[in-house]
């Protein structure tokens, strides 16, 4: 049976949301107009996109409606306090380094602000039904993936999260299903860490998670499924112990001996020598070794075979090199990793030639792309309504939300 994601999972600023602060103001002052002239009408938004796709974030967007659908019983006190939360939230940062006990107490204040406009807020989510896909649904270019039903004002200013949420959610699951099923069945790791904010890494790690990624390498991006982040030793550890990469290794395995251990053997431009001498000192303990020699190098291995193909980076040849020469010596159980600049294209490609690949690291090509989702009125008191050239679509898959989740 389908659960969806607990609504505490999510690290979502309330206060924030319900106030309209990271929504377009237009959808805010939308909600107000709403109220100043207590018009209370039960519409119909439905909410779309245009490729196909699969879906995430749909669990997070209900939990942004379920949190913030509603409106304050005082507006003029609300704002107030509003703005007293944000000056007590800079002021903190001021002085989390300088004076920690000056910090704790502006802590203090700001929660009793908090808790001051939770009396204020008449949560509103009672009153919204929601029909909406799951996380992980494949889904048609205009196919409905959420209906929400009920009085506009109560969640007029929840547009641009939800749209956000469900934009950038679909963007890295559908690049990571990609991915996945380029590689035919082999592991998938998402990479993408040190291309983009940190602050994304809880969600994205989550959609890279419903794409069918294997593993994730920062704990936030493990979190909301329960997963711990797994790596390779880096280069900056290789070059930290003097260039050598086989004492890195060693020093990483006494360090954490129960970690999957993979040695990262580009750093001399010689993958097949730096793979033999990983495997020779650390034998069954070695799981992998990990190729990611730069788009602009050729490896030393390849010099001699140059002519007939691409050299550069981390190449077919380049892998067959180093799976024969740890053949050859007995290390046939080492698996290799491929990383640096890996796609959809480039993973058939690889596939295609039948090249012993083991597992694909990803990275920045996880990042790319758009999948923008809209949001109209469709129905107004049950009639139809809607701007010209878009209308209620009704989709069976869509299953009525439990409150109760």
């Amino acid at each position: 049976m389908k659960k969806r994601l607990n609504t505490t999972i999510f690290d979502l600023p309330v206060q924030e949301l319900r106030r309209g602060y990271r929504s377009d103001v237009y959808f805010w002052r939308e909600k107000v107009v709403l109220e100043n002239h207590d018009l209370h009408p039960r519409v119909t938004m439905q909410v779309f996109q245009k490729n196909n796709a699969i879906l995430c974030g749909i669990d997070e967007a209900i939990a942004v409606l379920k949190v913030a659908s509603g409106r304050y019983s005082d507006y003029s006190k609300a704002y107030q306090l509003f703005d007293k939360l944000i000056d007590l939230k800079k002021l903190a940062r001021k002085q989390f380094l300088t004076d920690k006990n000056r910090y704790l107490q502006i802590e203090e204040e700001r929660i009793k602000v908090s808790q001051e406009l939770d009396n204020l807020w008449i949560d509103g989510f009672s009153e919204i039904e929601i029909d909406a896909l799951w996380d992980g649904d494949s889904i048609s270019p205009y196919e409905s993936v959420m209906h929400i039903h009920g009085d506009a004002s109560l969640f007029a200013h929840l547009e641009t999260i939800y749209l956000g949420i469900l934009a950038r959610r679909t963007k890295i699951a559908t690049n990571v299903r990609r991915v996945v099923e380029a590689a035919n069945g082999k592991t998938v790791l998402y990479f993408p860490a040190r291309f983009d904010h940190w602050a994304v890494q809880g969600g994205d790690g989550y959609a890279a998670h419903i794409g069918g990624a294997s593993g994730v390498s920062t704990d936030a991006q493990g979190e909301w499924w329960g997963a711990g982040a797994s790596g390779t030793i880096p280069h900056a550890l290789i070059a930290a112990v003097g260039g050598n990469t086989v004492k890195a290794v060693q020093f990483f395995h006494e360090t954490y001996p129960n970690a999957t251990l993979i040695a990262l053997v580009d750093f001399d431009n010689d993958c097949v020598n730096t793979a033999l001498e990983c495997a020779r000192a650390m034998g069954d303990k070695l799981w992998g070794v990990r190729l990611d020699t730069s788009e602009n190098l050729v490896d030393k291995s390849v010099f001699p075979l140059m002519g007939t193909y691409k050299p550069t980076g981390v190449n077919p040849k380049l892998v067959e090199l180093v799976r024969s020469a740890l053949d050859r010596e007995g290390f046939s159980n080492v698996k290799i990793v491929v990383s640096g600049g890996f796609n959809p294209d480039r993973i058939r490609q690889f596939e295609g030639m039948g090249v012993p690949v083991d597992a694909y690291g990803v990275g920045s090509y996880l990042m790319q792309g758009s999948y923008d989702f809209t949001a109209d009125i469709v129905q107004v008191n049950g009639k139809p309504m809607a701007k010209v050239g878009r209308y209620f679509m009704p989709n069976p898959r869509l299953q009525r939300y439990n409150p109760n989740e």
